[in-house]
């Protein structure tokens, strides 16, 4: 179910127990060779096919487009939140949803610079209801549920997400092709190594000048049907376990 297609009455109506999906991304830069609004087009797709598998057994809310993307602001048409505004504003999302009376609040994210305020958000939500045993509250990013998509999809070249490299690239040769630029000659910007196993506070400048992270001259269509398949396998694996959890279980 569409949150935006029902009436009033048609929510009234639902179980409470219904899980409310809430797809978070951003509208930000994404090199000379992606449109701005990549992130969001991409968790888009992939909690629409989770929802074609799950159907009336989740709800689901209309995309926050608007992200904490600060660290990309030095490139024009980023859109962002201050993160701790956007932290509020998941929060004050999920306390809608908790005074309508729904216990299962799910967050599926689509890009990277979400995931600490998204993982501070369910953190700080559960000692606000810290008398409501019966709430789930989950934060999760697509492409970090559980597979390892490299023994699922031929002849990757990256490990890890990137930012508008191989794997966004695909994704959107998959689903956009038309707003795909000239990928085939963009350099390819690794990610290094930026003082692991800290934290390095960073600026996207500070990794890269054009704006992408990856190899996104390796991208192929094949590889992006692959990697949505791959990435709305774990979305609907994850959202069956919210589906069957007994409401008070700590596993699920």
């Amino acid at each position: 179910m569409h949150l935006a297609e029902l009436k009033w009455p048609d929510v009234r109506d639902l179980s409470r127990n219904t899980p409310v999906v809430i797809p978070v991304a951003a509208m930000e830069q994404h090199g000379h060779h992606m449109p701005l609004f990549t992130d969001s087009m991409l968790a888009t797709e992939v909690v629409q096919r989770a929802h074609e598998t799950l159907g009336d057994k989740i709800l689901v809310a209309p995309l926050m487009w608007l992200g904490n993307s600060h660290h990309h602001m030095d490139f024009p048409g980023t859109v962002s939140a201050d993160p701790r505004l956007y932290l509020d504003l998941l929060c004050g999302l999920a306390d809608n949803f908790i005074t309508h009376g729904f216990t299962s609040i799910v967050f599926i994210n689509g890009h990277g610079g979400n995931d600490v305020p998204g993982r501070q958000a369910v953190f700080e939500l559960r000692q606000r209801y810290r008398d409501r045993s019966d709430l789930l509250l989950l934060f999760g990013t697509y492409w970090l549920l559980g597979s390892e998509p490299r023994e699922f999809v031929a002849d990757l070249q990256q490990e890890e997400m990137g930012h508008a490299g191989e794997w966004e690239t695909s994704m959107m040769l998959s689903i956009a092709p038309h707003l795909v630029g000239d990928y085939q000659d963009c350099a390819d910007v690794m990610p290094g190594n930026p003082f692991l196993p800290a934290n390095r506070g960073w600026i996207m400048p500070d990794r890269s000048k054009p704006g992408h992270v990856g190899i996104p001259s390796a991208a192929t269509v094949k590889k992006g049907d692959g990697l949505l398949a791959c990435f709305a396998k774990d979305v609907t694996s994850m959202l069956d376990r919210v589906i069957a959890w007994d409401g008070s279980a700590w596993e699920g």
